[in-house]
Parts: structure tokens; sequence; C-alpha cells
């Protein structure tokens, strides 16, 4: 099978979508409060994370090479503590030819990535290393459609 690159959606009708990804950070306690007490050197973690999410999600297409470029409508970024971690979830919506989830995706993927940089200083073990801390569980919750 020839690789043909991008799928031509000229035909398709731009119609509501909107999808939901989510995934987990695993952080040790310490660090977890350090989060909770907005004691972390780099500054405010969620706001630095959800800015990212933002921009992650503003430019898919220019990071998967076969997303299209697309007017997004709305973004939502939340978090809730777990057990030993922090889930982040993000919401996409736009009305377009083509659905969200890899911008929803993006978003995710790129704001855990945020929060492991804002604390890996707190994390790193003699070596330099991050044993603790994983990334995992990102999955796509949701994705609508409707005309």
């Amino acid at each position: 099978m020839e690789p043909e690159g991008m799928v031509d959606i000229s035909s398709k009708e731009y119609v509501y979508r909107e999808a939901r990804a989510e995934g987990i950070i695993k952080l040790s306690k310490d660090t977890l409060e350090r989060i909770k007490s907005n004691n972390v050197e780099k500054g405010d973690v969620f706001e630095a994370a959800k800015i990212t999410a933002i921009n992650a999600v503003k430019n898919t297409s220019s990071i998967l090479p076969y997303c299209h470029p697309i007017k997004i409508t709305d973004v939502k970024v939340d978090y809730e503590y777990i057990e030993n971690g922090i889930k982040m979830g993000v919401t996409v919506k736009a009305i377009e030819q083509t659905g969200v989830e890899m911008e929803a995706l993006t978003g995710v993927i790129n704001g855990l990535l945020c929060i492991w940089d804002m604390v890996k200083k707190y994390e790193k073990d003699e070596e330099g290393s991050y044993p603790n801390v994983k990334i995992c569980d990102v999955r796509v919750v949701y994705k609508r459609k409707s005309r």
C-alpha cells in the first residue's frame, strides 16, 4: 500500500465535534504536597500545565503532520488529585470536518510533560533519574459528533 499523506476531508461537512482525553502522572507524596501548597520553585504547576495543554491543542497539526489544521472553539483543562498522582483532563470542541481527539490527546500529554518539568527537581534520585515518575493511562474518554 502506497502512503498517501493526509486524508482528503474536502467533501465532509462541518459539524460539531467534541473529544475528551485524560492521563495520569504518578508523583511522590512530597511532590504532591509541594504542588498543593504552591511551593514549587518554578511557579504555579497547574497554571503552567494548563497553558501548555491549550497551546499544544492549538498546535497539534504542527506536531502531528497528518492532522489537519483546524479552528478550535473551546479547550477546557481540569485536574484531580488521585492516590500517588494527578489526573489531567482536556476537553476540546470545534465545528469542523474532522474530529478533535488527537488535539485532546496532544493537550493531555503535553500538559503532563509540563507538570513533570515543573517538579523534576523534587523527583530525582541520586543518579539524576526519575524512578517513581510515570505518565500513564492516557486515553480518549469520549468522542462526539452531531449535526
